[in-house]
């Protein structure tokens, strides 16, 4: 081979064998760990999903009776292998956060207007199964279920003093993440119940850095990180928003990210940071899709170091803890 073409084909290996996940370490006592997004729930088609779509108008057929961000969804989670459970929080106008999914209570209840411009009492006398149906309204097999009360934190949390928690704020109040911090001083026993907080920007923020212990992430930041990462993560340099934080990779994606999947777990580890491997994703879907899945499975990289998303841990709990 002649020398003009030694240099090229040199370097061309340098950088394969940089970015090779071939050739990677794996983190020590890496574990993969299933993230039970809202506890068994009722799942719906995502097709058309807009930020304004009303979910619970458009359920499959229930296979249970189940409702997400409720004690009994997210124990049955755990009884199917989840090693933490995402739930989503709201503070009340008289001082405490309620566990519920929705910025408003029209979708999931009878009730009206924003949830966070109501009291306690209010939000835990309203039905949480009354709107979910799966026939556009001719029947809502969910109503009237015993379903309340709407979960006060402290006490949802109170009732698994055992288990692991990402909590999601559903606002970019700047109040928010203050009221959080309160509520954690007030209630120290549970620091250690919660792995991170993501969601609105100043919230997530604020408490990140007042709990250097957790991590989490923001859609801002995880969208910076892998549009840098892609870059120039060739040259091994983790960008600014993927150290200390939680990285979500959508499934589909992870294979455009240099070293993946092994060498690119290594980076983010030495960084301080973890992936959550979300499910596959379209570029405009407003939501998280999961592994929800048997034949998504195979997108899990062996050894996977993180937390893999699913809206259906029953399903994808036994099957990877059985």
């Amino acid at each position: 081979m002649k020398k003009r073409y030694w240099i090229p084909l040199a370097g061309f290996i340098a950088l394969w064998a940089w970015n090779s996940s071939l050739l990677a370490t794996l983190p020590e006592n890496a574990s993969t760990k299933l993230l039970s997004h809202r506890g068994v729930h009722q799942t719906y088609p995502r097709e058309g999903l807009t930020n304004e779509t009303c979910t619970a108008a458009r359920i499959f057929e229930p296979e249970h009776t189940l409702i997400e961000n409720t004690a009994a969804s997210t124990k049955a989670a755990f009884d199917a292998g989840a090693d933490i459970v995402e739930i989503d929080i709201h503070p009340t106008t008289d001082g405490h956060f309620v566990v519920f999914h929705d910025w408003t209570v029209d979708c999931r209840t009878e009730g009206e207007g924003v949830t966070r411009t109501h009291n306690l009492a209010y939000l835990q006398s309203l039905d949480l199964g009354y709107g979910y149906t799966a026939d556009g309204g001719q029947t809502y097999p969910l109503r009237g279920l015993d379903h309340k009360p709407m979960p006060e934190l402290k006490a949802f949390l109170s009732g698994f003093p055992d288990k692991k928690f990402l909590i999601n704020f559903k606002s970019n109040a700047d109040d928010e993440g203050q009221k959080f911090l309160q509520f954690i001083a007030q209630n120290p026993q549970f620091q250690d119940s919660i792995i991170g907080v993501y969601g609105g920007r100043a919230p997530t923020n604020e408490v990140l850095a007042a709990m250097p212990k957790w991590t989490g992430y923001t859609k801002p930041q995880v969208k910076s990180c892998l549009i840098e990462y892609l870059a120039y993560g060739w040259t091994g340099i983790v960008p600014a928003p993927c150290q200390n934080r939680i990285v979500a990779v959508p499934a589909n994606y992870a294979w455009l990210l240099w070293g993946w999947p092994n060498r690119f777990q290594q980076r983010l580890s030495d960084v301080g940071s973890k992936i959550i491997m979300l499910g596959p994703m379209s570029l405009d879907d407003p939501g998280s899709a999961g592994i929800d899945q048997l034949d998504q499975l195979k997108m899990i990289p062996k050894d996977f170091d993180g937390y893999i998303w699913t809206n259906r841990i029953e399903v994808i709990g036994p099957r990877l803890k059985g």
